[in-house]
């Protein structure tokens, strides 16, 4: 496994593997690796001959109130990790590596962002889409990952890739959970007894909601008011926001049609959980 830190060495070594034949895939992460990273480092080994993993804590997607000093760092265990599950090539630059001046040119996301947790979080996928965009020209990827788990995430990537015509296949991987059906999060763990047993109710509520619009109920509101009382009933937590909208484009809706994201955000005393289903408008699985 090669760790490189100058971009230049990377765009190179991708242009190399593609050379010859090689497909690439890519994983871009902020370290601190956890098992959904190693899902999509999976997904992305057995889709492509050559898997490329970066590390980089991206400064210009922390907000005002964000400390990103305090955001959890193991330089250690990440590359054992990445070697362990068979990265070729782990790229892990510096901030003035990456940003060796203040940018020149801003990108400003437009749609998608102003709902979920993009409503509380100003700025944050610009901050996201610039470094994106920096990655994949440096990385050259034929295919890149990311977890479900984040879905407004994913489709603001998608947005990205789609508006500016990147040669890159995004892959959405399922989220990895629990035996219980919690989403696997490195907040888990500041989670207490109580609001550990409580939490898949998470899911739970959002599965209720799936389970309406089976059975016919195609009102939004309707099935919101629901999936609240199940989880004021069943948690704890103080509700953040529970939203149904369209799948990728994020847009709220009258009636329940196309696809569509099923989403919700709960606080708890010392963690902040979220999670999310995309399902057609019949409830079969997006």
């Amino acid at each position: 496994m090669q760790v490189l830190e100058s971009i230049q060495a990377v765009q190179q070594s991708s242009q190399a593997f593609k050379a010859v034949g090689n497909s690439v895939g890519y994983v871009p992460t902020m370290g601190y690796l956890h098992e959904g990273h190693i899902e999509l480092i999976k997904r992305a080994k057995k889709e492509n001959d050559i898997v490329i993993l970066s590390i980089f804590i991206n400064p210009l997607q922390f907000g005002q109130n964000e400390d990103l000093d305090a955001y959890p760092r193991d330089r250690e265990h990440d590359l054992k990790t990445a070697e362990e599950h068979g990265v070729d090539v782990v790229f892990y630059p510096t901030e003035s590596i990456m940003y060796p001046r203040p940018m020149s040119l801003a990108i400003s996301v437009n749609k998608r962002t102003d709902v979920l947790c993009g409503r509380s979080r100003p700025g944050h996928f610009e901050g996201v889409v610039t470094v994106l965009t920096k990655l994949f020209n440096i990385c050259q990827p034929d295919r890149v990952y990311f977890g479900m788990k984040d879905a407004q995430q994913v489709a603001v990537v998608d947005a990205l890739i789609e508006d500016f015509n990147f040669p890159v296949e995004l892959v959405a991987v399922s989220t990895v959970r629990e035996e219980d059906g919690l989403a696997k999060s490195s907040r888990n763990v500041n989670l207490s007894a109580e609001e550990r047993a409580e939490a898949p109710a998470i899911l739970e509520a959002l599965m209720l909601g799936r389970s309406l619009v089976e059975n016919g109920e195609k009102n939004p509101v309707e099935i919101r008011a629901q999936i609240r009382q199940f989880l004021e009933n069943k948690t704890h937590g103080r509700i953040d926001y529970i939203e149904l909208l369209s799948y990728p484009a994020l847009e709220a809706v009258d009636t329940v049609k196309g696809q569509v994201i099923l989403a919700a955000a709960v606080h708890y005393s010392k963690a902040r959980l979220i999670d999310n289903i995309v399902f057609e408008a019949d409830g079969t699985a997006g």
